[in-house]
Protein backbone atom coordinates (compact mmCIF):
# COMPACT_ATOMS: atom_id res chain seq x y z
CA UNK A 1 0.00 0.00 0.00
CA UNK A 2 1.17 3.17 -0.71
CA UNK A 3 2.39 5.54 2.09
CA UNK A 4 0.18 8.47 1.13
CA UNK A 5 -3.33 6.14 1.19
CA UNK A 6 -4.63 7.95 -2.33
CA UNK A 7 -5.79 5.05 -4.15
CA UNK A 8 -9.66 4.66 -4.71
CA UNK A 9 -9.99 8.37 -3.48
CA UNK A 10 -11.43 10.67 -5.44
CA UNK A 11 -10.51 14.61 -6.33
CA UNK A 12 -12.05 17.51 -7.78
CA UNK A 13 -9.13 19.54 -9.70
CA UNK A 14 -10.41 23.31 -10.41
CA UNK A 15 -7.87 25.72 -12.47
CA UNK A 16 -6.64 23.56 -15.08
CA UNK A 17 -5.06 25.46 -17.64
CA UNK A 18 -1.96 24.10 -19.07
CA UNK A 19 0.58 21.27 -19.26
CA UNK A 20 2.68 23.45 -17.20
CA UNK A 21 0.00 24.23 -14.65
CA UNK A 22 -0.16 23.20 -10.85
CA UNK A 23 -3.61 21.75 -11.26
CA UNK A 24 -2.39 19.18 -14.22
CA UNK A 25 1.14 18.00 -12.38
CA UNK A 26 -0.73 17.82 -9.18
CA UNK A 27 -3.61 15.84 -11.11
CA UNK A 28 -1.07 13.58 -12.50
CA UNK A 29 0.55 12.91 -8.92
CA UNK A 30 -2.93 11.85 -7.83
CA UNK A 31 -3.47 9.74 -10.80
CA UNK A 32 -0.14 8.24 -10.17
CA UNK A 33 -1.12 7.40 -6.49
CA UNK A 34 -4.14 5.93 -7.79
CA UNK A 35 -6.85 8.26 -7.33
CA UNK A 36 -9.27 8.79 -9.47
CA UNK A 37 -9.45 12.92 -10.89
CA UNK A 38 -12.04 15.01 -12.47
CA UNK A 39 -10.44 18.10 -13.64
CA UNK A 40 -12.25 21.46 -13.74
CA UNK A 41 -11.72 23.88 -17.02
CA UNK A 42 -13.48 27.04 -17.05
CA UNK A 43 -15.59 26.70 -20.43
CA UNK A 44 -16.18 24.52 -23.59
CA UNK A 45 -13.33 26.40 -24.97
CA UNK A 46 -10.77 25.76 -22.83
CA UNK A 47 -11.59 22.28 -22.41
CA UNK A 48 -11.33 21.69 -26.60
CA UNK A 49 -8.00 23.20 -26.01
CA UNK A 50 -6.84 20.91 -23.66
CA UNK A 51 -8.38 17.95 -25.44
CA UNK A 52 -5.30 16.28 -26.40
CA UNK A 53 -3.76 16.22 -22.78
CA UNK A 54 -7.22 15.76 -20.98
CA UNK A 55 -8.25 12.83 -23.35
CA UNK A 56 -11.01 10.57 -21.59
CA UNK A 57 -10.17 11.86 -18.50
CA UNK A 58 -13.02 12.93 -16.42
CA UNK A 59 -14.03 16.66 -16.95
CA UNK A 60 -16.29 19.51 -15.47
CA UNK A 61 -17.18 23.31 -16.72
CA UNK A 62 -17.36 26.07 -14.37
CA UNK A 63 -16.23 29.44 -14.52
CA UNK A 64 -16.05 30.12 -10.86
CA UNK A 65 -17.01 33.95 -12.24
CA UNK A 66 -20.68 33.08 -13.02
CA UNK A 67 -22.78 31.92 -9.89
CA UNK A 68 -24.86 30.11 -12.37
CA UNK A 69 -21.56 27.60 -13.32
CA UNK A 70 -21.06 27.06 -9.56
CA UNK A 71 -24.64 26.03 -8.80
CA UNK A 72 -24.70 23.68 -12.13
CA UNK A 73 -21.49 21.98 -10.58
CA UNK A 74 -23.02 19.39 -8.15
CA UNK A 75 -25.33 18.02 -10.74
CA UNK A 76 -22.05 17.57 -13.12
CA UNK A 77 -20.12 15.54 -10.33
CA UNK A 78 -22.58 13.13 -9.03
CA UNK A 79 -22.06 10.72 -11.80
CA UNK A 80 -18.40 10.29 -10.18
CA UNK A 81 -19.58 9.66 -6.80
CA UNK A 82 -18.64 11.46 -3.53
CA UNK A 83 -15.35 13.49 -3.21
CA UNK A 84 -12.53 12.81 -0.98
CA UNK A 85 -11.80 16.39 -1.66
CA UNK A 86 -10.80 19.31 -3.88
CA UNK A 87 -8.14 21.86 -5.00
CA UNK A 88 -8.61 25.47 -6.06
CA UNK A 89 -5.74 26.55 -8.54
CA UNK A 90 -7.64 29.59 -9.54
CA UNK A 91 -6.34 32.67 -10.09
CA UNK A 92 -6.96 35.57 -12.49
CA UNK A 93 -6.17 39.24 -12.67
CA UNK A 94 -6.93 41.81 -15.25
CA UNK A 95 -4.61 44.53 -15.03
CA UNK A 96 -6.78 46.94 -17.14
CA UNK A 97 -4.39 50.18 -16.38
CA UNK A 98 -1.46 48.00 -16.24
CA UNK A 99 0.93 47.95 -13.25
CA UNK A 100 0.39 50.97 -11.06
CA UNK A 101 0.76 51.39 -7.10
CA UNK A 102 -1.43 49.78 -4.80
CA UNK A 103 -3.07 52.67 -3.89
CA UNK A 104 -4.16 53.31 -7.49
CA UNK A 105 -5.54 49.75 -8.16
CA UNK A 106 -8.93 50.09 -10.07
CA UNK A 107 -11.74 48.86 -8.18
CA UNK A 108 -13.57 46.99 -10.48
CA UNK A 109 -10.29 45.26 -11.37
CA UNK A 110 -9.12 44.19 -7.82
CA UNK A 111 -13.28 43.02 -6.92
CA UNK A 112 -13.30 40.72 -9.71
CA UNK A 113 -9.69 39.42 -9.04
CA UNK A 114 -10.86 38.82 -5.57
CA UNK A 115 -13.95 36.84 -6.60
CA UNK A 116 -12.03 34.86 -8.86
CA UNK A 117 -9.04 34.33 -6.93
CA UNK A 118 -10.39 34.23 -3.31
CA UNK A 119 -14.10 34.66 -3.03
CA UNK A 120 -14.65 31.37 -5.12
CA UNK A 121 -13.03 29.11 -3.07
CA UNK A 122 -15.68 30.00 -0.04
CA UNK A 123 -18.31 29.40 -3.24
CA UNK A 124 -17.11 26.04 -4.37
CA UNK A 125 -16.94 25.12 -0.87
CA UNK A 126 -20.80 25.96 -0.10
CA UNK A 127 -21.81 24.20 -3.21
CA UNK A 128 -19.25 21.35 -2.89
CA UNK A 129 -20.02 20.20 0.71
CA UNK A 130 -22.84 17.45 0.22
CA UNK A 131 -20.47 15.83 -2.12
CA UNK A 132 -17.64 16.01 0.43
CA UNK A 133 -16.99 13.09 2.74
CA UNK A 134 -16.87 13.62 5.90
CA UNK A 135 -13.18 13.58 6.38
CA UNK A 136 -12.05 15.44 2.74
CA UNK A 137 -9.49 17.83 2.45
CA UNK A 138 -9.15 20.88 0.76
CA UNK A 139 -6.38 22.69 -0.78
CA UNK A 140 -5.84 25.89 -1.99
CA UNK A 141 -2.99 26.88 -3.86
CA UNK A 142 -1.35 30.59 -2.34
CA UNK A 143 1.87 32.26 -2.80
CA UNK A 144 4.95 32.28 -0.60
CA UNK A 145 6.83 34.99 0.55
CA UNK A 146 7.20 37.16 -2.56
CA UNK A 147 3.83 38.66 -1.65
CA UNK A 148 5.15 42.48 -1.65
CA UNK A 149 6.55 41.97 -5.26
CA UNK A 150 5.63 45.04 -6.94
CA UNK A 151 5.26 42.89 -10.29
CA UNK A 152 2.68 40.91 -9.01
CA UNK A 153 0.58 43.94 -7.94
CA UNK A 154 -2.61 43.51 -6.24
CA UNK A 155 -2.86 40.37 -6.21
CA UNK A 156 -0.79 39.66 -3.20
CA UNK A 157 -3.32 40.86 -0.55
CA UNK A 158 -6.14 38.92 -2.64
CA UNK A 159 -4.04 35.70 -2.35
CA UNK A 160 -3.89 37.21 1.63
CA UNK A 161 -7.22 36.76 1.90
CA UNK A 162 -7.24 33.06 0.27
CA UNK A 163 -5.11 32.26 3.12
CA UNK A 164 -7.43 33.27 5.71
CA UNK A 165 -10.63 32.56 3.81
CA UNK A 166 -8.96 28.54 4.43
CA UNK A 167 -9.08 29.38 8.23
CA UNK A 168 -12.33 30.72 8.78
CA UNK A 169 -13.75 27.76 6.18
CA UNK A 170 -12.23 25.21 8.52
CA UNK A 171 -13.61 26.23 11.49
CA UNK A 172 -17.16 26.56 9.86
CA UNK A 173 -17.01 23.17 8.54
CA UNK A 174 -15.95 21.57 11.97
CA UNK A 175 -19.46 22.60 13.41
CA UNK A 176 -20.70 19.38 11.54
CA UNK A 177 -17.82 17.52 10.00
CA UNK A 178 -13.68 16.74 9.79
CA UNK A 179 -13.00 18.27 6.57
CA UNK A 180 -9.86 20.11 6.20
CA UNK A 181 -8.64 23.11 4.59
CA UNK A 182 -5.37 24.12 3.98
CA UNK A 183 -3.18 25.95 1.29
CA UNK A 184 0.35 25.65 -0.21
CA UNK A 185 2.08 28.37 -0.53
CA UNK A 186 4.05 28.15 -3.21
CA UNK A 187 7.23 30.04 -4.33
CA UNK A 188 7.86 31.45 -7.68
CA UNK A 189 7.39 28.93 -10.32
CA UNK A 190 8.10 28.75 -14.19
CA UNK A 191 4.57 28.04 -15.52
CA UNK A 192 2.81 29.31 -18.58
CA UNK A 193 0.51 32.59 -16.35
CA UNK A 194 3.42 33.52 -14.59
CA UNK A 195 5.26 34.23 -18.15
CA UNK A 196 3.04 36.65 -18.23
CA UNK A 197 3.56 38.97 -15.17
CA UNK A 198 6.03 41.74 -16.52
CA UNK A 199 9.56 41.04 -14.95
CA UNK A 200 8.57 37.98 -13.50
CA UNK A 201 12.00 36.47 -15.11
CA UNK A 202 13.66 38.90 -13.08
CA UNK A 203 11.98 38.26 -9.80
CA UNK A 204 12.17 34.35 -10.28
CA UNK A 205 15.81 34.34 -11.23
CA UNK A 206 16.71 36.33 -7.91
CA UNK A 207 14.40 33.45 -5.64
CA UNK A 208 16.52 30.95 -7.24
CA UNK A 209 19.46 32.68 -5.62
CA UNK A 210 17.56 33.27 -2.38
CA UNK A 211 17.05 29.54 -1.87
CA UNK A 212 19.18 27.47 -0.01
CA UNK A 213 19.98 25.04 -2.43
CA UNK A 214 20.59 27.40 -5.23
CA UNK A 215 17.91 25.76 -7.56
CA UNK A 216 14.95 26.69 -8.39
CA UNK A 217 11.44 25.32 -6.95
CA UNK A 218 9.41 23.13 -9.36
CA UNK A 219 5.85 22.53 -9.84
CA UNK A 220 6.34 19.02 -8.88
CA UNK A 221 7.61 20.22 -5.20
CA UNK A 222 4.53 22.33 -4.74
CA UNK A 223 2.37 19.56 -6.45
CA UNK A 224 3.51 16.84 -3.95
CA UNK A 225 3.07 18.98 -1.06
CA UNK A 226 -0.89 19.38 -1.93
CA UNK A 227 -0.83 15.75 -2.92
CA UNK A 228 0.42 14.82 0.54
CA UNK A 229 -2.31 17.53 2.36
CA UNK A 230 -5.04 15.87 0.39
CA UNK A 231 -4.19 12.39 2.20
CA UNK A 232 -4.58 10.86 5.10
CA UNK A 233 -1.40 10.78 6.10
CA UNK A 234 -2.14 15.20 6.75
CA UNK A 235 -4.93 14.26 9.05
CA UNK A 236 -3.34 16.77 11.87
CA UNK A 237 -3.20 19.64 9.85
CA UNK A 238 -6.51 21.61 9.26
CA UNK A 239 -6.31 25.62 8.85
CA UNK A 240 -2.78 26.00 8.03
CA UNK A 241 -0.53 27.79 5.36
CA UNK A 242 2.11 25.47 4.38
CA UNK A 243 5.46 27.37 2.84
CA UNK A 244 7.36 25.78 0.11
CA UNK A 245 9.33 27.52 -1.67
CA UNK A 246 13.32 25.76 -0.60
CA UNK A 247 14.18 28.25 2.05
CA UNK A 248 13.80 31.72 0.47
CA UNK A 249 12.39 33.32 3.09
CA UNK A 250 14.94 32.76 5.46
CA UNK A 251 17.67 33.46 3.57
CA UNK A 252 17.36 36.89 2.72
CA UNK A 253 21.13 37.68 3.90
CA UNK A 254 22.99 34.54 1.81
CA UNK A 255 26.33 35.63 1.32
CA UNK A 256 26.62 35.57 -2.82
CA UNK A 257 23.62 37.86 -3.00
CA UNK A 258 24.19 40.11 -0.55
CA UNK A 259 27.97 40.60 -2.51
CA UNK A 260 25.95 41.03 -5.52
CA UNK A 261 23.90 43.39 -4.28
CA UNK A 262 26.93 45.74 -2.31
CA UNK A 263 29.08 45.29 -5.42
CA UNK A 264 30.32 48.62 -6.71
CA UNK A 265 27.92 49.99 -9.67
Amino acid sequence: MSFLQLSGKRFLVMGLGNRKSVAWVLGQTLEAEGATVVYGVRNAQRRDELAKLLKDRPTVLCDVEHEADLQALPAQLEAYGPLDGFVHSIAFANYSEGFVPFHETNRQDFLQATQVSSFSLVELSRVLKPLLQPQASVVAIGISSYVTAPTYGYMSPIKSALEGSVRFLAKSFSADTEVRFNTVNAGPLKTKSSAGIPNYLNNYLFAEKLTMRKRALTTQEVADTAAYLLSPRSSGINAQGITVNAGMDWNYFDEEVVRLAMRPE
